[in-house]
């Protein structure tokens, strides 16, 4: 396997999103993910990762984004509103034309059919070193621990306490970046906010949001809450901040 950024390879930007059946179709409809794909991560090509195998090079088998980010604190102190604060703070950066102080992860994903191979080290440790290539001294992640559905009545703060025999995390994302040196900070409870009508959120998921209050979606790491009444469903996805020093 060979681990490529676009800006070594401009030519693998056509197969970036060619990634079915990663990530539910909610996502997709997140607006600051878009504005963050659209406009933020074309302006960072150098820290856009891309996994191939030499022999079928025209498919990926990984990706993984970062960027810069101007952190006006220290990097161990970080917003509730982590994945959407990176974003936010990207937007800011570029009008304001500041230099980034650290690197801040913003996706991780490795194929369906690519799974369990270790890949997701190999991808975090490519970011890692792309990071500290750039004299960048530390990469904070707001980490999507999607093994939270084994345990439906933790806390997102008692889950991130779940250790296995050996002292590492429970999680297989969160055990990724322990094991890659990262340390877990806090919990960011507000990390993403996707809201949109009853109409969208059916179509999204197939559900009937038919009655007010909480909704198990599939993939979702909290409830939806449907407010019937006025005909909106709102996701806060709560996320896990990790800081690796670099």
């Amino acid at each position: 396997m060979i681990v490529t950024t676009l800006a070594e390879n401009p030519e693998l930007a056509r197969t970036i999103d060619d990634f079915p059946g990663c990530w539910p179709e909610y996502m997709a409809h997140h607006r600051l993910s878009n504005v963050f794909y659209e406009d933020i991560a074309p302006a960072f090509a150098e820290f856009c990762l891309v996994a191939v195998d030499p022999a079928d090079p025209g498919r990926p088998l990984a990706k993984a984004y970062s960027l810069p980010v101007a952190w006006p604190d220290d990097p161990t102190r970080l917003p509730p509103d982590g994945h959407d604060a990176i974003i936010l703070q990207a937007l800011a950066d570029r009008a304001a034309n500041r230099r980034g102080t650290l690197a801040a992860a913003v996706e991780i994903t490795v194929q369906t059919w690519a799974r369990g191979r270790g890949l997701s080290h190999r991808m975090l440790d490519a970011m890692r070193a792309t990071a500290a290539h750039h004299g960048l001294r530390s990469l904070v992640a707001p980490v999507r621990p999607t093994a939270t559905a084994a345990h439906p009545r933790l806390s997102m703060v008692e889950y991130t306490r779940l250790t296995r025999p050996d002292g590492l995390p429970v999680d297989p994302w969160l055990r990724v970046h322990v094991r890659a040196g990262g340390r877990i900070v806090t919990v960011a409870p507000t990390s993403m906010t996707l809201a949109g009508t009853l109409a969208q959120w059916r179509e999204w998921t197939g559900l009937p949001f038919a009655r007010s209050g909480p909704v198990d979606v599939p993939d979702t790491l909290a409830p939806v809450h449907c407010d019937v009444a006025n005909d909106h469903a709102v996701y806060v996805e709560p996320n896990v901040w990790v800081h690796h020093r670099l």
